[in-house]
This record gives C-alpha cells, structure tokens and sequence, in this order.
C-alpha cells in the first residue's frame, strides 16, 4: 500500500498568518503552505506593516495587535485567493485608517457585496465596485449584532475578525455548519468566542499569540483518495487535517459504497491522522444541499466519481459553485463530457450517469481552476490519451501536485 502525505492545509494557513498577525506577541507557524494564495496573504500583511520571517519549516510572525497595522501605501492585493479577499476587510474594517483591497483574475468577477452587506450590519464602512472588487474600507466605529442567515465560512471568518474590534458581543448563526478553522484558532489566541452547532458568539478582545503546526489539507488529498478508488489502488494519507466540518466528500464517497477508513487523532485546535482507502466499487446516491458546505471544494470530483458510480447519482445544493474560480457547474459539467459521460444540470442539482469506463473524446478545459485539473488528474489515471489543458493551474493551492501524483500513481501519461 502506497502512503502519502498532503501539504499543509492552506484555509488553516491563511487563517494563521492573519490571527497571528492581530494578536499580541511572536507566533511561530510550523508548516505553513507556500502556494500563490498564501503567497499573496504575506505580501499584504507585509504592506500592513507586519513582520514575518522564514525560520526552517515555519513561519514567525510578529503580531501588532488588533489596531496596530500601518497604513498601506496602496491597494492590498488579494491575488486569486477569494479567502484572502474576504477576510481581510474583516481586519481592515476595524482600523483607523482607509485601505483598498483588489484582487486579480478571476476573483474580480466574484461578488462582494453578501460581504460587504455582512460587514455593514455592525458598522462597518465597506463599499464594493459594483458588487465586485476592488473593496473600499473606511474608518467606522463597529458594533455588536446577532446576525443570521450566514452561508460562507469566509463571510462568517470575516465578520468574527471585525468582531475582535466592536463595542459588543457579535452573534452569528449560520444557515448550516461551515468550516470552523477560525472560531477555532481564535479559541487558541484566547478569544471568548462560544460555538454551538450552527451558533457562534465572541466577545471583543485582545489575542494573544500562540504556537501552530498546520496539518494536511483535506481539499488536496481529496484528488489522490478519488483517484485511488478509480484506479482500484489500495492507498494511505498520513498527517491529514480531519476537520468534522472538512468531511463530507469522504461521507459521500463512503455513502456509494467507498472502503475508507478514518483513523483521527483529538488534538487542539485541529484534529488530525490517517486515512486509509481500499478497493471499492460505487453505486449511486443522493448528495443533499446540507452536505455540501462540507463539501464545497470537493464537488467536481464527487462528480467525477459519480461518472463511475453504477446508476445515477443526484447532488443537490450546488448553485454557489457558478462563483468559484470558475462556474465550477460549467467547468464540471465539461470535464464529465470531455469523457463522455451524461451529465446535466438543473434547479441548483447536478445529474451525472455513471458508466463502466471512461473515454477521452476531447482535451480537458481548466478553465485556470485548481480544482478542475486536479479532478482531470484523477480521470486520466483511469482514461489513457486524456489532454488536460493549462495544468500549471494547481499552482494557486499545491504546487507540487503532479510532482505527488506521479509518485505516488506512476501514470502513463507525461
């Protein structure tokens, strides 16, 4: 049984640099993912006046408090990373200075305005581009508020970030459970935040800096676990982040009839440890709208293990992929007809129909989304002479994913 181990999970690594940079003292980050989005994060805390250096495999980050960044001496770019971009005005929202965040590619095609809208409910000074970026933040005296309806984990992060800075408690309550990566890390810089399901309520205050280790992105080991069911190839991850909220890809796998077994270790703030696939053969199923959240990034390869699942599988809740980097239904619903699967969209559910194998009747479109060609990945490990245009783009969360996948799979194709 081949093993593997994931990089580092870049939502925790996001995350950690930008809590360690609002609370007060030296955080070290060991194991922090280097890839563009995270790349893009130091740049724009560096042009906030924070110091971060590169110690062996972590980082060091100099915190300055919550109302301690300097003023940029221009637009902060986000780059291509929407986490960056949204959570950031969540700190900047709070200061006492005005800032600009903008951003490149494809992000400057998503909406901003459900942030912008979420950030105004306590005080916030946020105006959008219409609806899109670049973000205009100006100084404001924030507030506490309960807030409900919440649907992403970013906008949800970005609201508890202002928080640490209102002049009263901040209640959320989300729509449906979302990755909890930030109530956690702000549970271990000392916040008074309470969560309870779907519930989340902090109080205002100081962080305090502490040590982290970033596990294993479950989002990046999701293409090798797909590929291995695929390719019958019996295969264990090791150091994996096993966030409960992180799940569900896994769930649905195992709910058509994937073997793969879970061995999590109960550490704080992150849960982390082994996953172990066996051979396995799928059927259909039912993917519901509450499973997506946990789920969000895993859909285009739910469905391409669907495309082999015997019968016709339904996943249900997926309208907010039309916004990804890019409408991940589109680009989706391409890769499933590029290997000549059927497969159809409507009423916010996806309908794929499996068959015995797959065939390359045409080269597979990125459409410059990491998630696409690593999903392309795992098909042409199992549907030899399939093309995958602009592979280059898995470079915006794991650079060294074809150097992985070809040790750890040897596939035939270059």
């Amino acid at each position: 049984m081949k093993t593997y181990t994931p990089p580092p999970d870049k939502s925790i690594t996001i995350r950690a640099l930008l809590l360690a940079a609002m609370a007060g003292g030296s955080a070290r980050i060991e194991n922090p993912l280097l890839c563009a989005d995270t790349e893009a994060t130091i740049r724009c805390l560096e042009a906030l006046g924070i110091r971060l250096c590169r110690d062996g495999n972590a980082y060091i980050v100099e915190g300055r408090g919550l109302k301690g960044f300097r003023v940029p001496g221009a637009a902060l770019d986000a780059g291509e990373s929407g986490a960056l971009a949204r959570l950031l005005p969540g700190i900047l929202a709070g200061q006492d200075f005005p800032s600009v965040v903008t951003g490149s590619g494809s992000l400057l095609n998503r909406p901003m305005e459900p942030l912008a809208a979420a950030l105004k409910k306590i005080g916030a000074a946020v105006k959008t581009s219409n609806g899109r970026l670049p973000l205009s933040i100006k100084p404001a005296s924030l507030k506490g508020a309960k807030i409900s309806g919440i649907e992403s984990a970013q906008i949800k992060s970005a609201l508890l970030l202002a928080g640490l800075n209102a002049r009263g408690p901040l209640e959320i309550k989300e729509s449906a459970p979302t990755r909890d990566h930030t109530e956690r890390l702000l549970a271990l810089m000392g916040a008074k935040i309470i969560t309870a399901g779907a519930r989340i309520k902090l109080e205002p205050g100081p962080l305090t800096a502490r040590p982290l280790t970033v596990p294993g992105d479950i989002s990046s080991a999701a293409p090798f676990i797909a590929a291995a069911v695929l390719a019958g190839r019996p295969l264990k991850i090791i150091s994996c982040g096993l966030n409960p909220a992180r799940l569900g890809f896994i769930k649905a796998l195992q709910k058509m009839g994937a073997v793969i077994k879970i061995r999590a270790v109960e550490a704080f703030p992150e849960p982390y440890g082994e996953i172990e696939v066996s051979v396995s053969r799928l059927r259909a199923a039912v993917i519901r709208a509450p499973e997506i959240p946990a789920m969000i990034d895993e859909v285009p390869l739910l469905a391409l293990m669907a495309a082999r699942a015997h019968g016709t599988t339904v996943i249900g809740g997926i309208e907010g992929l039309r916004t990804k980097e890019s409408d991940r239904i589109e680009s989706t619903l391409a890769l499933l007809a590029a290997l000549r699967v059927t497969a159809s969209y409507k009423g916010g559910s996806m309908r794929v129909i499996g068959r015995p194998a797959f065939a390359a009747a045409e080269p597979v479109e990125t459409f410059n989304d990491h998630r696409i060609a690593m999903a392309a990945a795992a098909a042409a490990l199992v549907c030899p002479g399939l093309e995958i245009r602009n592979p280059g783009c898995v470079n915006k969360s794991y650079p060294g994913f074809w150097k992985d996948f070809r040790k750890v799979f040897n596939p035939s194709f270059s």
